[in-house]
C-alpha cells in the first residue's frame, strides 16, 4: 500500500460562485482595539450599513459579498464557498454520499434530473435526465413557492437524500406520457464516478476516461487498468480531457500508477510554511511500461495538467489534442466557521522538468476566464527562458498550459464543430442532443408501465439514420431554434456523432456512448495511430543513462 503525506492543498477547477453565503456575520463585530484599522474600518462601514440603511438587509450575505470581493483582488481561483456549496464540494471531493443518485436542478420551478448516476436507485428504476419530479414523498414541488432555483434544488435534495434502506417516493413528469409515472426508490449509498468509462477498443488497446478527481481516483483507476490489463491491454489511450481537476494527492497517485519509484511527479513553492515541497512516486507503479497516448484538450485543468505534465516530462506518454487550459495554483481549502469554506491559493506547482504552466490572467479576469471559448494560435511564440526538456531531451515550455506532442484542434468532444454547432451543445445536459436523447426509449424496457405517446424506441447498436436526423432539424424548429442549412450541413458528421452519443449515454451507460463515439471522434482517431511514438517515448523512458527528475 502506498504512503502519502496528508496534503490540505486541493488543486481545484475554476470556481466563480454567483452566489455568496455566510461565514463571519456577527462575530466581525466584535472586534476590540487592539485590531488593525483595515478591520475596524470593515466592522464600522458594516454597522453603519445595518442599522441605517433604506430597506432590511441580511448581514451575513452583506459580508460573504465582502469576502468574495475581497478573494476578486488575488486571483481567478480563490474562492468562497457557503455552507451549502462547501457541503457540495466535498461530497464531490469524498465521492459518495447517501441518496438516489441523481443531480438536479431547478427550471420554472420545476425540479428536473439533471444527471442519473450509472448502477444508483434511480437509474435502475429507469429515471431519465429531463425528467421532472412533480411530487416527492407525497408532496407537489410546484406548491413549495421557492424564493430562487437554489432554494428549490436544496429543499428537493433534503427530501431524496436519507439513511441508507430507506424508502422514498417520486412521482415524474416526462415528454409523452399523460399520466405521472410513480416511483418508489430505496435510498443507498451513491458513487460519484471519476472514471466513467473503461473498455477495449481493440484486442490490446485499452481506453480509460478520467473524467473528474476525487478521494477514490486512483482506486477507480486502478480497477479500471488492471480489468482490461486482465483482458489483454498492451497500450493505453488515456483520456483527460474536460477534466477540470481535484486534490493534488490524486494527481500524484495517478502519475505513480505509470512511474518508477523516486520519480518528481510535481512541486511546489509559496511563501507560507510547508508549501515548499517535492513531491515523488513512493513505488514503481504497476504500469509503468504500459505505452501510453494521452489526449488532452483547452478545458483540462489543474490536476489534470499535472498528470499531462509529469507523463510528458518522464516521456511516459505522447500527448495528443490542444493546449490545457494553464492553471498552475494550488489552493488550500480551510473550513471557516458556520460551515463555510475558503479555497485560498498558497502555491504554484511546477512540472518535473521546472515549467510553470500558469496562464497570466487581466485584472477583470475577463480574457481568462473566457480561454476556451477561443481558437488557439497553433504557433505561438516562446521566449527563450520558457524551454525546459523532458527526461529524453525533448523540447517542452512553460508559460501557459502543457502543449501537446501532436495538436489536433476538437474542443467539443474531439469535435471543431461551427458556431452553429456548437450553440446545440452543452457539456452539463448535451443541449439539444440531450433534449433530444430524451424523446427515445429502450425497445423492450418494461420498467415503465404506462403506454407513451409521440416516443421512440432504439436497441443497443442502432445507427443514426437520416429520418433520425430530420426528427432532429424538426425538434430544432418546434424549440424556435433558427436552422444555419449551410453549417448545419458542415457540422454533419458532428451532429450524427452527438446524436448518437447523447441518447446512448441516457439509455446504455456512460461506457457505451464513448465506445461508440471513440470511432467518430477526430483527436480519438489521430491519437490511435500515435502508439508507434508511445513506445518510442515509453523505450526512451526505460534507457537508465537518463537521470530521474
Amino acid at each position: 500500500m502506498r504512503r502519502y503525506r496528508s496534503l490540505s492543498a486541493v488543486v481545484s477547477a475554476i470556481a466563480v460562485f454567483a452566489l455568496v453565503g455566510g461565514l463571519f456575520g456577527r462575530r466581525l463585530g466584535a472586534a476590540d482595539d487592539k485590531v488593525p484599522d483595515h478591520y475596524k474600518a470593515f466592522t464600522a462601514a458594516l454597522s453603519a450599513i445595518e442599522a441605517n440603511y433604506a430597506d432590511k438587509i441580511d448581514s451575513d450575505r452583506l459580508v460573504y459579498g465582502a469576502v468574495r470581493g475581497m478573494l476578486s483582488t488575488l486571483d481567478p481561483h480563490s474562492s468562497f464557498y457557503d455552507p451549502r456549496e462547501y457541503a457540495r464540494m466535498r461530497e464531490r471531493q469524498e465521492g459518495h454520499y447517501y441518496g438516489i443518485g441523481i443531480e438536479i436542478t431547478a427550471i420554472d420551478s420545476d425540479v428536473i434530473a439533471q444527471k442519473v448516476f450509472e448502477g444508483s436507485p434511480s437509474s435502475k428504476a429507469g429515471m431519465r435526465q429531463g425528467d421532472v419530479l412533480a411530487r416527492i414523498a407525497g408532496e407537489d414541488t410546484k406548491s413549495w413557492n421557492c424564493a430562487s432555483p437554489g432554494d428549490c434544488t436544496e429543499r428537493a435534495m433534503k427530501k431524496l437524500r436519507g439513511a441508507r434502506g430507506t424508502p422514498v417516493q417520486i412521482s415524474l413528469r416526462r415528454r409523452g406520457y399523460a399520466e405521472l409515472i410513480p416511483v418508489e426508490l430505496v435510498r443507498d449509498e451513491i458513487t460519484i464516478p471519476t472514471v466513467p468509462a473503461s473498455f477495449m477498443i481493440d484486442q490490446t488497446t485499452g481506453y480509460v476516461q478520467l473524467r473528474d478527481f476525487g478521494e477514490t481516483t486512483d482506486r477507480d483507476l486502478r480497477r479500471a487498468l488492471q480489468s482490461l490489463s486482465s483482458k489483454g491491454m498492451r497500450q493505453l489511450l488515456l483520456d483527460i480531457r474536460n477534466n477540470p481537476g481535484g486534490p493534488l494527492d490524486q494527481a500524484i497517485k495517478v502519475v505513480n500508477e505509470f512511474t518508477s519509484r523516486g520519480k518528481m511527479i510535481v512541486y511546489t513553492r509559496g511563501r507560507i510554511a510547508n508549501s515548499d515541497q517535492d513531491y515523488r512516486a513512493t513505488d514503481d507503479g504497476q504500469f509503468m511500461n504500459l505505452p501510453i497516448v494521452l489526449m488532452a484538450n483547452r478545458s483540462s485543468a489543474s490536476a489534470s495538467e499535472i498528470v499531462t505534465g509529469a507523463l510528458q516530462d518522464h516521456d511516459r506518454a505522447y500527448v495528443v489534442g490542444e493546449t490545457t487550459f494553464g492553471k498552475a495554483l494550488v489552493q488550500s481549502v480551510y473550513r471557516i466557521s458556520g460551515g463555510a469554506g475558503l479555497a485560498l491559493t498558497t502555491a504554484h506547482y511546477y512540472t518535473p522538468s521546472g515549467r510553470l504552466i500558469q496562464r497570466p490572467w487581466d485584472t477583470a479576469f475577463d480574457e481568462y476566464l473566457t480561454y476556451t471559448m477561443k481558437d488557439q494560435d497553433a504557433n505561438k511564440p516562446h521566449s527563450a527562458s520558457d524551454l525546459k526538456r523532458t527526461d529524453a531531451g525533448r523540447p517542452v515550455y512553460s508559460g501557459g498550459g502543457i502543449e501537446p506532442d501532436k495538436r489536433v484542434a476538437g474542443p467539443v468532444e474531439g469535435f471543431s464543430p461551427t458556431r452553429f454547432g456548437r450553440s446545440l451543445w452543452n457539456s452539463n445536459n448535451g443541449g439539444e442532443f440531450g433534449n433530444f436523447a430524451t424523446r427515445f426509449d429502450i425497445e423492450g424496457d418494461t420498467r415503465v408501465k404506462q403506454t407513451p405517446a409521440g416516443r421512440k424506441t432504439v436497441k443497443p447498436n442502432f445507427v443514426v439514420d437520416d429520418a433520425m436526423v430530420a426528427d432532429f432539424r424538426e425538434l430544432m424548429k418546434a424549440d424556435r431554434i433558427r436552422v444555419n442549412d449551410e453549417a448545419f450541413k458542415k457540422d454533419s458528421e458532428f451532429v450524427r456523432a452527438m446524436i448518437r452519443y447523447e441518447i446512448d449515454r441516457a439509455l446504455f451507460g456512460v461506457g457505451e456512448a464513448r465506445r461508440h463515439l471513440v470511432e467518430a471522434d477526430p483527436q480519438a482517431k489521430v491519437a490511435l495511430t500515435m502508439f508507434g511514438e508511445a513506445q518510442r517515448l515509453s523505450e526512451l523512458s526505460k534507457s537508465p543513462s537518463k537521470a530521474a527528475h
